[in-house]
């Protein structure tokens, strides 16, 4: 059974930077694309991240580019969202995700239905 569990949510002033740490257990993850979403209240849920654990390829949404950067510890099993110059419309719920058919990766990196493993998410709340 594949556990996701964040962590490293809080408040921030805008400007500043929050790094989100995604514990991954029960799988090899060798072969999942694994992502970063969030949600903010009465809006959908909006992949931000995204990456191959294979090769490491990433994505990210416009939104973010720039400004997020998804990395991993192979040793530690573990996803990482480092997310600078935070703004107030970055509050939201964010997830980690995992998608195990890496085929899904060039069209489809940012398809909720195409991840079948969540963590219980993590509160971001940016103040102006």
């Amino acid at each position: 059974q594949v556990q996701l569990e964040e962590s490293g949510g809080g408040l921030v002033q805008a400007g500043g930077s929050l790094r989100l740490s995604c514990a991954a257990a029960g799988r090899t993850f060798s072969s999942y694309v694994m992502g970063w979403f969030r949600q903010a209240p009465g809006k959908e849920r909006e992949c931000v991240a995204a990456f191959r654990w294979s090769g490491g390829t990433t994505l990210y949404a416009d939104s973010v580019k720039g400004r997020f950067t998804i990395s991993r510890d192979n040793a530690k099993n573990t996803v990482y969202l480092q997310m600078t110059s935070l703004k107030p419309e970055d509050t939201a719920v964010y997830y980690c995700a995992a998608n195990p058919n890496p085929d899904t990766w060039g069209l489809h990196w940012h398809v909720p239905g195409e991840y079948d493993y969540w963590g219980q998410g993590t509160q971001v709340t940016v103040s102006s």
